[in-house]
């Protein structure tokens, strides 16, 4: 089992930033690549961003490419989520997750795919005004 608590969403004005936290405990973080996603009121949970295991790969929704940047740190059992220029829409509950999988090279890989995600944190609200 992983357990994640998310941390440092907010209410900001446009053109804002935020650093979100993602703080992992239980089984070897490094052990998973992670992912951040976003659910907004009356929509689906969308993918914002993953990074692999050790951190050499990442992906991002063309929504936040160029304002976001997922990063980690292994030793701190942390991911972070630095947002940059927000816009209101993206407010959102921000999730962190950790990669499912039978096997290790699976759960090193970051995906796009929530359903590849076996472990969520509670959310953080993320409020962006006008």
């Amino acid at each position: 089992q992983v357990q994640l608590v998310e941390s440092g969403g907010g209410l900001v004005q446009a053109g804002g930033s935020l650093r979100l936290s993602c703080a992992a405990s239980g089984r070897t973080f490094s052990s998973y690549a992670m992912g951040w996603f976003r659910q907004a009121p009356g929509k689906e949970r969308e993918f914002v961003a993953a990074i692999s295991w050790a951190g050499g790969t990442t992906y991002e929704a063309d929504s936040v490419k160029g304002r976001f940047t997922i990063s980690r740190d292994n030793a701190k059992n942390t991911v972070y989520l630095q947002m940059n220029s927000l816009k209101p829409e993206d407010t959102a509950v921000y999730y962190c997750a950790a990669r499912g999988g039978s096997d290790t090279y699976t759960r090193w890989a970051p995906s796009r795919d929530l359903n590849e995600y076996a472990y969520w944190g509670q959310g953080t609200q993320v409020t962006v005004s006008s």
